[in-house]
């Protein structure tokens, strides 16, 4: 049976009502068609099964996304929208099947130009220590855009086989959780800011076998920003990309910038990258603090990179907003194995700050070319052979 595609809110709760009345550990099919509907809150031990030919649309109205929730947006805590598809304190959920998940984006998206006084704000809260409960947003004025997906303190949660479209901003985005698998997705976004998976302060995390074409960065790997991430002090480490294909978007793999709570032990191999801005990007700046240490790259190919094929810089310039302190990162043990790129503006480019530059930063058999010389800046104990 198909859902009235009208909108009213008895129609919007029809899936969540699903979800409520589903015994633990039982599993909520979403058959074949298009199933209108508004956020998604779901529980622990529950399976949601999108069945061939099924697309959930989620609503394009803000108002149909309140009461707030407890959020992280861009790596600060605060009460906003209700993402999409949110879950907190739960264990033991899996999203599967071959069906859409649809978030009606392109109605959030001029929220990008609209949302800098609210992003002010919210840094300006995190860096004087106003308590979380006390940073509420969502209005159409703040225009913070929700998360498309978010876990918060979650464990042992499967995606899986579906695909994933047109969210408002980030698409996958679990926050604090552990034990997360992500396998065979196909992950399709346009809009300002839709990067396609965002592990943040997580451990523990696989994600291989995976499609994406996105509006930003395909996976980027963060760790809560500045005083609100030295606050919460909770690493993202143990972090697995393997045999995922990559196309479009501002970087295939970043890690940063918001990574002040720390990153460590990231492995991303076997994988190609068709075409992108950049490659791979560990980006941060002043004023983050935090490190990022233990990263490996090995056996990746690159075909056409519009900038840099790998870029590792303190100098990021592109923050929504200006850090309050100029506390600066720490980069550190960085290896490169078997990657190559077949043309790139830039092969390679390393930029350290004075006072931090990047250590012990390794590129064996790594064959980049590009139509600029590489570029490299307050760089100690490299060892290159390219």
């Amino acid at each position: 049976m198909e859902l009235n595609r009208k909108i009213n809110k008895e129609n919007l709760k029809t899936i969540q009502s699903w979800i409520d009345q589903c015994p633990d550990g039982g599993t909520v099919s979403i058959p074949a068609g298009t199933w209108l509907s508004g956020p998604l809150h779901l529980k622990s031990n529950l399976t949601l099964y999108l069945e061939e030919g099924s697309k959930i649309l989620f609503s394009n109205r803000p108002e149909d996304y309140l009461p707030v929730v407890f959020t992280r947006w861009e790596g600060v805590e605060c009460f906003n929208y209700s993402p999409l598809i949110y879950a907190k304190d739960c264990e033991h959920i899996t999203i599967s099947g071959p069906g859409t998940l649809d978030g009606n984006g392109s109605a959030w998206w001029h929220w990008k130009k609209l949302q800098q006084n609210a992003a002010d704000r919210l840094i300006w809260a995190e860096s004087r220590g106003i308590a979380p409960k006390d940073r509420i947003f969502a209005t159409e004025a703040d225009a913070l855009r929700p998360s498309f997906m978010q876990f918060i303190d979650c464990h042992n949660l499967i995606l899986r086989d579906f695909t994933i479209t047109n969210g408002p901003q980030w698409t996958i985005h679990p926050v604090y959780c552990s034990d997360v698998t992500a396998r065979n997705l196909t992950v399709l976004t346009g809009g300002p800011n839709t990067d396609g998976f965002n592990p943040d302060s997580c451990e523990n995390v696989l994600i291989e076998d995976c499609t994406f074409s996105t509006g930003d960065d395909c996976i980027a790997i963060n760790s809560g920003l500045n005083e609100d991430g030295w606050r919460v002090n909770r690493l993202c480490r143990n972090i697995e990309i393997r045999n995922c294909h990559f196309n479009g978007g501002h970087a295939s793999v970043a890690i940063g910038s918001g990574m002040s709570g720390g990153i460590e032990n990231i492995h991303v191999h076997d994988c190609e990258i068709t075409q992108s801005e950049r490659g791979i990007r560990v980006k941060s700046m002043r004023g983050r603090g935090g490190y990022v240490k233990n990263l490996r790259f090995e056996r990746i190919t690159m075909k056409q990179i519009d900038e840099e094929a790998i870029q590792i810089s303190m100098n990021y310039g592109s923050s929504t907003s200006i850090p309050a302190s100029d506390k600066a990162p720490v980069f550190e043990d960085i290896a490169f194995c078997d990657v190559t790129c077949a043309h790139a503006k830039r092969g390679i480019e390393l930029t350290g700050l004075p006072e931090s530059p990047l250590r012990n930063v390794h590129l064996t058999r790594c064959a980049l070319r590009g139509d600029l010389p590489d570029k490299r800046e307050y760089v100690e104990s490299k060892e290159n052979e390219v």
